[in-house]
């Protein structure tokens, strides 16, 4: 399990490196020339995806700033996405968009219970940091007598536990961008 952490740490380092460097390319004024290249075309037409400064998680915030800011940034509150990914650091994730707000993870097989795994669906509601602000979906399944893996009833509370969690973590990044400022 230890390598999956470090593998999971290093894509985390690779996507934020990523994003903070933006992925601009150059200016293009290609509209008083002809022909011009399709690809040109394209670019001009369509702009790019996460617009002309690249992907923003956070940056400089006013004082009381919800965790969103006006210019391009990530679909959700800021504070609930970075705790969300803080919670379930420990988890092998599939998908994270950040402009959808929807994290799925793997499955996830704790080393002191071998014969269950779970599973997370998480989204994130809301722009704001409220209370409803994020949704936990929790899946679990256990291994039957023939060594296969099976649908299992979940504990109702371990969603909400782990939304509490979220929020309390996202309160605390909130509090700690408000007091280094």
């Amino acid at each position: 399990m230890g390598d999956m952490k470090r593998l999971f740490a290093i894509l985390s380092l690779v996507f934020a490196m990523h994003t903070l460097i933006g992925c601009s390319t150059a200016d293009l004024d290609v509209s008083h020339s002809y022909p011009q290249d399709p690809e040109d075309v394209r670019r001009l037409r369509n702009g790019k995806l996460t617009g002309d400064e690249g992907i923003s998680f956070g940056g400089k915030k006013k004082r009381g700033d919800s965790g969103t800011s006006s210019g391009p940034s990530i679909g959700v509150n800021s504070y609930l996405w970075r705790a969300t990914l803080d919670t379930i650091s420990f988890m092998p994730l599939v998908s994270a968009d950040p402009f959808g707000g929807v994290i799925i993870t793997d499955w996830y097989e704790d080393p002191s219970t071998p014969n269950e795994r779970f599973k997370l669906n998480i989204a994130i509601l809301d722009k704001q940091l409220n209370a409803n602000g994020v949704k936990v979906s929790a899946f679990k399944q256990a291994l039957d007598d023939k060594h296969n893996w099976r649908d299992s009833a979940v504990d109702p509370s371990i969603s909400g536990d782990l939304e509490n969690k979220i929020l309390t973590r996202a309160r605390e990044l909130r509090i700690k961008d408000i007091n280094s400022k």
